[in-house]
């Protein structure tokens, strides 16, 4: 007897009933049959979840709030989606759909494309829903958006010539790299919202303080470098992508010298 999935309710993607939500996801699930109001669909609910996370977070979202929004009860909306964990669920793989449907480019560019491709289409995306930052996304529930995007980065990433398990360590590397850009991103984002503080105001309160501790001599390394060292003109994702596909490059040379010498030693001449 297979016991049924526990329930966390939390921000973490997967916390919920994870049959339902893959019922949900996969369209396998049975649809109301009674009782919903007409023109209430799934595809509105999500629909409706991201528009009031994008706007208000994700806190903001609650079945007490859908249901105000969507104009229906909260036992009809729970005939749809059983709670918002479930809910998070879909809504974390509507959004993962829009890099597949923007960013088509992987298909037929070098790896080195589809690398910067994924990088940046995944920095948009943390830009259009800030509060993606907030779930918890270490066990992802596969849906059909979550299993096309790792169908499409498989294929883009094929030609590197890697074992399967290092292909997507490549993939959750990009996706580490860019999570932290976007942290730090958003994060300022919300300080200056928070605060009512520019980010330009926030370093010039600092500015007399860090010149007189400069003028120390106690700081020698900082004070030597360069006026334009934090210059907010300079590209940081593009930086550290270039060595992210340097480093990759390196792996690819050696294993495509790995794979010739493997094969001359198969087939000897003479």
């Amino acid at each position: 007897m297979v016991d049924a999935p526990a329930r966390h309710h939390g921000r973490g993607g997967g916390s919920g009933d994870i049959r339902r939500s893959l019922e949900l996801l996969w369209g396998t699930g049975e649809r109301p049959s009674r009782g919903p109001k007409p023109g209430l669909t799934l595809d509105r609910i999500v629909a409706t979840a991201i528009g009031i996370a994008d706007a208000e977070g994700l806190d903001a979202v609650s079945m007490r709030r859908l249901s105000t929004d969507l104009g229906t009860g909260t036992m009809s909306l729970c005939r749809y989606v059983p709670s918002k964990v479930e809910l998070l669920d879909l809504m974390l793989d509507r959004v993962r759909g829009e890099t597949l449907d923007a960013a088509g480019p992987h298909e037929g560019a070098d790896w080195q494309g589809a690398v910067e491709g994924m990088a940046r289409g995944d920095l948009d995306l943390f830009r259009r829903h800030p509060w993606l930052l907030k779930v918890n996304q270490a066990r992802t529930v596969l849906g059909p958006s979550a299993v096309r995007g790792l169908e499409a980065a498989v294929g883009a990433l094929k030609g590197m010539g890697l074992t399967d398990p290092e292909l997507i360590a490549v993939i959750i590397t990009i996706q580490s790299y860019v999570t932290g850009t976007a942290r730090t991103e958003i994060q300022t984002a919300e300080a200056v919202r928070e605060t009512g503080l520019s980010h330009e105001a926030f370093w010039e309160g600092q500015q007399p303080y860090l010149e007189r501790a400069m003028l120390s001599g106690d700081f020698p390394r900082m004070a030597a470098l360069s006026e334009d060292t934090f210059a907010t003109g300079f590209d940081h994702l593009a930086f550290g992508l270039r060595r992210l596909i340097d480093g990759f490059e390196t792996l690819v040379r050696q294993r495509a010298e790995e794979n010739a010498g493997e094969n001359a030693g198969k087939h000897p001449e003479g």
